[in-house]
């Protein structure tokens, strides 16, 4: 079993808030993290676009205004992590701050403000931390990612989570802007001169590209809203060069108030939308990736995972996530601990074969069987596959995260109609979608026989039955335990397995 995990008030027990202020040059945020973790989970985020890099390109300083907003923010900023309890807070500055004339001068004031020194991050090590928050917010990523901020774009390469080769370049969407005195056309030249130069670029042919920063996940936003796109989570959010050619291309030469759907973007984001579209087409251009992912993780986390012990990486996130809401919600989290060696053992007893993400995948789905026990009983499955489906899981990809809430909805529906989210199942291919029906049979089964009640499914074993197909193994001391109900049930998982199932006295 795991390291313990417990809960206290609705919180993992133990865990110590941390902070990161991120001061960049369109936005100051504050992020408060319930502690540092594999899995890190948002207590509070706030963000105020006082645009430090504003003009910056022209006058090479930041301007009064903006200083003065940023300031103001970070004295909110210090007030809100000081009653928050955060004992470890982590200012950090980027490109503004770092360029201009007058940086010194803010820095000092900003330092004041937090009350804290402020690390001004360099370009190679924002594209660094920009890579820990892809490693620490997907599987064993390898491709190029990509943090398109205010400022800059820095470019890193992956591979299997091994962070590579890395540039910055100045091509942030307020410096595009001021670059191009806000002509696109001549942004998408400034963009193509700055990434043909590019010494890795061809590294990143037919391999993902990891989209970080805020206009590019408004830019998905967008994207989600106008294809009708049935799952608006942007994390793990897929998009093929080629189907979004026509969309960037619009994004980049039409007004932005004018364009379908654009009410899903606040107004404040709408002004770089457009940049942040040629900048991405520049990528793609040049760097020729098989598909943009879109990713929730960037520096701030990035810079979090770096701090993090090697052994505390080296977990999956996806697993450490859904342990965490296992313990926060269901009813004996040990038992669902269990559930994931009596589903392994099915598995391998019935010859039903797993790539290594199906069984992740599996694991996550045992953690999080039991997780909305506590809903209304004619409103399990759907408040299951709704939270699921919607939480704030790492390292998982839209298919995946289908699977994980169809598991739990099909556990508690025991049919396998899916009319809660009646689009959801495009997003899943057919053999997962079977698998997510086996394992939610399975739980159908094992929690009538426990009551959700650990101790009892270590015990339990199938045993080839020279009578054909297979006994589920009963020790005597549970012998109680079989039923009518539970023989039912066992008959139900019988024909989604297309084996024939015994449960006897063993």
């Amino acid at each position: 079993m795991a390291d313990s995990i417990e809960a206290r008030g609705g919180r993992i027990a133990g865990r110590k808030p941390v902070a990161v202020v991120d001061i960049g040059s369109n936005s100051v945020r504050l992020v408060i993290y319930e502690g540092n973790a594999r899995a890190p989970s948002i207590l509070f985020n706030e963000k105020v676009l006082s645009g430090l890099g504003k003009g910056l390109a022209q006058t090479g300083r930041l301007n009064d205004k903006a200083v003065a907003s940023a300031v103001e923010a970070l004295t909110r900023f210090a007030a809100l992590a000081r009653h928050s309890g955060v004992e470890e807070l982590y200012p950090i500055a980027t490109a503004a701050a770092r360029e201009a004339q007058n940086g010194p001068d803010f820095i000092e004031a900003a330092q004041a403000a937090i009350g804290r020194p402020i690390v001004i991050l360099s370009g190679p090590d924002e594209a660094r931390f920009a890579a820990e928050g892809v490693v620490a917010g997907f599987h064993a990523p390898d491709g190029i990612a990509g943090d398109l901020g205010g400022g800059s774009l820095e470019l890193v390469s992956i591979d299997r989570g091994e962070i590579g080769q890395g540039i910055t370049m100045p091509l942030g969407g307020l410096r595009l802007q001021d670059l191009s005195g806000s002509d696109t056309t001549r942004a998408r030249t400034i963009a193509d001169r700055h990434m043909a130069a590019v010494s890795f670029a061809a590294s990143g042919k037919g391999r993902p590209f990891f989209a970080v920063g805020g206009t590019w996940r408004n830019l998905a936003k967008l994207h989600i809203e106008q294809s009708g796109y049935p799952l608006h989570v942007m994390h793990g959010y897929r998009l093929k060069p080629d189907d979004i050619a026509d969309f960037l291309d619009r994004v980049a030469r039409e007004d932005a108030d004018k364009l379908p759907g654009i009410r899903a973007v606040s107004r404040s984001r709408r002004p770089l939308l457009a940049y942040g579209a040629v900048a991405l087409q520049s990528v793609i251009a040049h760097l020729a990736p098989s598909e943009v992912l879109m990713s929730a993780y960037g520096v701030r986390e990035g810079y979090l995972h770096a701090r993090l012990p090697e052994a505390e990486k080296a977990r999956d996130p996806l697993i450490e996530s859904a342990r965490e809401l296992c313990v926060l919600r269901s009813r004996a989290p040990a038992h669902e601990e269990e559930l994931i060696a009596f589903s392994a053992q099915t598995f391998v007893a019935f010859g039903i074969d797993e790539t290594p993400e199906e069984e992740r995948l599996r694991a996550a789905a045992c953690l999080l069987a039991d997780v909305s026990w506590r809903a209304h009983p004619d409103y399990r499955g759907r408040q299951s596959l709704q939270l699921v489906v919607h939480s704030n899981f790492p390292a998982v990809d839209h298919a995946g995260r289908t699977y994980l809430g169809l598991a739990n909805y099909f556990r508690y529906e025991g049919n396998f109609d899916q009319d809660s989210m009646p689009q959801i199942e495009r997003l899943i291919e057919p053999r997962l979608l079977q698998r997510a029906r086996i394992l939610a049979s399975l739980f159908r089964v094992a929690y009538l026989l426990t009551a959700a009640t650990p101790g009892i499914l270590p015990h339990l074993s199938w045993i080839q039955d020279p009578r054909g197909g297979f006994t589920l193994a009963v020790p005597p001391r549970f012998a109680g335990l079989i039923g009518e109900r539970p023989q039912a049930r066992l008959q139900h998982f019988a024909k989604v397995v297309e084996r024939t199932l015994r449960m006897e006295v063993r």
